[in-house]
């Protein structure tokens, strides 16, 4: 990922992340420094809080990085999947049915949810529901787009 532009935001761009998180995930954000990196090979940006890879703009919504969730865990909009669907989630397939065991059901089909694997809680992927948290539990069918994973160029990412 080839960086465009870094530059630092102002103090109201961090107060609209710090509110759009900690309203969506229930997350409190508590960096000194918030650094917004442009790349010219992606159409994603990211935020470095105090240095870390912690914000992702998913289609021009905030939402953390796989890093960023496990860093700062977040309390709503998680799907948990079970240990069968690590592997698959961790290279970046999208999330199916048959292999989530929780969902919060506050989640809605289009919003930005965190992939965690339940022995742990470790945060694998962040994807885009296709269904509503209390559908997505079931026999058949996917439900998440997968977006971001472990080991992908984003979670590689270091300045």
């Amino acid at each position: 990922m080839q960086v465009k532009s870094r530059h630092h935001l102002r103090s109201d761009a961090v107060a609209d992340i710090e509110e759009s998180l900690s309203g969506a995930l229930g997350i409190d954000l508590d960096g000194d420094s918030y650094e917004r990196v442009e790349f010219a090979d992606a159409e994603r940006d990211l935020v470095l809080v105090d240095g870390d890879p912690t914000i992702c703009y998913f289609d021009g919504e905030p939402f953390l990085t796989v890093r960023g969730a496990n860093d700062f865990p977040p309390e709503s909009h998680v799907v948990t999947v079970d240990a069968g669907a690590i592997s698959f989630v961790s290279d970046g397939a999208d999330v199916m049915r048959p292999g989530i065991t929780e969902a919060d059901p506050d989640i809605e089909s289009g919003d930005l949810v965190a992939i965690a694997e339940e022995t742990h809680g470790k945060v694998l992927a962040v994807g885009r529901a296709m269904a509503d948290g209390s559908e997505m539990a079931g026999d058949s069918g996917k439900v998440i787009e997968s977006l971001h994973h472990v080991g992908d160029d984003l979670y590689e990412f270091s300045i």
